[in-house]
């Protein structure tokens, strides 16, 4: 899978993550395990772009 792939499946699942936060968030339920794979998902992008640059240098 190409960097580009990578970066458009990290943030479709980021948009994903965060959508079920809102829910979880309206109706009062936990939402600590939704926080840890949102910042996880924020390092990987933060990877891939990182190496994203290094390529076009």
């Amino acid at each position: 899978m190409d960097l580009n792939s990578q970066l458009e499946d990290l943030k479709y699942d980021y948009v994903r993550l965060q959508n079920d936060l809102d829910k979880r968030e309206s109706v009062g339920l936990e939402t600590d395990p939704l926080i840890k794979q949102l910042d996880e998902i924020e390092q990987k992008i933060s990877n891939v772009r990182a190496k994203m640059r290094a390529q076009s240098e």
